[in-house]
């Protein structure tokens, strides 16, 4: 039995030292069997590369050291709600359960964080327990912390 709150509070602690060092406030990592297989963090700005998001870096990674392009025995954990593009990476890797520590509601309620696109893909519309992927919500003490200091970031 994978401990998933530990797992987040790894992708948590990820996204905040990313923040801190001038990304954004996401970070994520692949696990199976108990073991890390791939992890990014959030790179947008800092590389002007609108694809750079922590989940697609985590999952390149993944399929590399697997070299396979399914990832059905593994599971995305995400320091927030994962956005389409991600999702749809999840979906074409077979990822086999998504799991992350801020919903896109948290975020944006905690600091008005907004993603312009957040809700495009139709399957982000159905609420997260009817998606076709298992997407898992748990929160941590500290799940809104890369929004906080994201938000710190941005007022200086």
């Amino acid at each position: 039995m994978m401990n998933h709150k530990k797992w987040l509070e790894h992708t948590v602690e990820m996204a905040t030292d990313n923040v801190v060092n001038g990304g954004g406030p996401f970070a994520a990592i692949v696990v199976k069997d108990g073991e890390i297989i791939g992890s990014g963090t959030n790179h947008v700005e800092s590389t002007c590369d609108p694809s750079a998001h922590a989940e697609l870096l985590a999952i390149r990674e993944a399929c590399t050291k697997l070299q396979t392009l399914d990832l059905s025995d593994c599971v995305l954990y995400a320091s927030g709600e994962p956005c389409p593009m991600c999702l749809c990476a999840s979906y074409w890797s077979a990822v086999g359960e998504i799991i992350y520590a801020c919903s896109k509601q948290d975020a944006y309620m905690e600091v008005g964080f907004t993603n312009p696109v957040q809700d495009f893909f139709p399957d982000q519309q159905l609420p997260p327990e009817k998606r076709s992927i298992p997407f898992i919500q748990q929160k941590t003490d500290n799940s809104t912390k890369p929004f906080i200091e994201w938000k710190k970031r941005q007022s200086k």
